[in-house]
């Protein structure tokens, strides 16, 4: 017997919110782990935790890029993110932060005067559901509840997503200057990013790395 299609919908839409991975948090492993504070102003809720100084970001034009570390702390948010997966997600993560920072900085590999020093840790992630995610952005049903989502700048339904850290030093001094955690995720009405395990999750590196030249302002 079929079910009406409006107990389809909503048979969805409850399983896709329960299937929501949980939000990033101040992740005790990290260095600065004890200067991380609540964002207020963030709300998004993809960056619910930061540290900033007030620092003149223009009198910084080169930067380092340290090697992208997948974080083994208890706290992690992995999932069933496969270990070979975590691993070249943050490969990925290393090579696209370095390529967008490249656009203000000259990247560097020793420190010096005017240098940032950059530290991205790989704290999460989610691999697309092979089925249900392409199912859930052409669905009738999926479509309603993603247009909704994408409204409120929300995750999408059964799609993936990454989660990281990044902290900021000044290379000479290592200072540290900023701190976040954050979640990035594709838009979701962004169907492309789900018809394949880990594009989604590629493509939240990319947004992330875009946030971070952003944040140096």
């Amino acid at each position: 017997m079929k079910l009406p299609k409006t107990i389809l919908v909503l048979t969805f839409i409850s399983t896709a919110a329960g299937c929501a991975t949980s939000e990033p948090v101040a992740y005790e492993g990290l260095a600065s782990a004890a200067q991380l504070r609540p964002d207020t102003s963030d709300k998004t809720g993809r960056s619910p935790y930061s540290y900033r100084t007030q620092t003149d970001w223009r009198q910084y034009n080169k930067v380092i890029v340290e090697p992208v570390t997948v974080y083994r702390g208890k706290d992690g948010q992995f999932g069933k993110m496969a270990e070979d997966d975590r691993f070249k997600l943050a490969s990925y993560m290393q090579g696209k932060f370095a390529q967008v920072l490249q656009q203000r900085y000259a990247v560097v590999s020793a420190p010096g005067p005017a240098t940032l020093r950059v530290r991205a840790t790989l704290t999460g992630g989610k691999t697309t559901d092979p089925v249900l995610g392409p199912l859930s952005h052409i669905d009738v049903a999926g479509g309603v509840y993603n247009t909704v989502q994408s409204a409120r700048g929300k995750e999408g339904s059964m799609t993936g997503s990454a989660s990281y850290a990044v902290e900021v030093y000044d290379s000479v001094s290592n200072q540290l200057l900023l701190a976040y955690v954050e979640k990035q995720y594709p838009n979701a009405l962004n169907i492309g990013a789900n018809f394949a395990p880990m594009k989604a999750s590629y493509v939240a590196i990319d947004k992330g790395a875009n946030d971070l030249l952003a944040r140096l302002r």
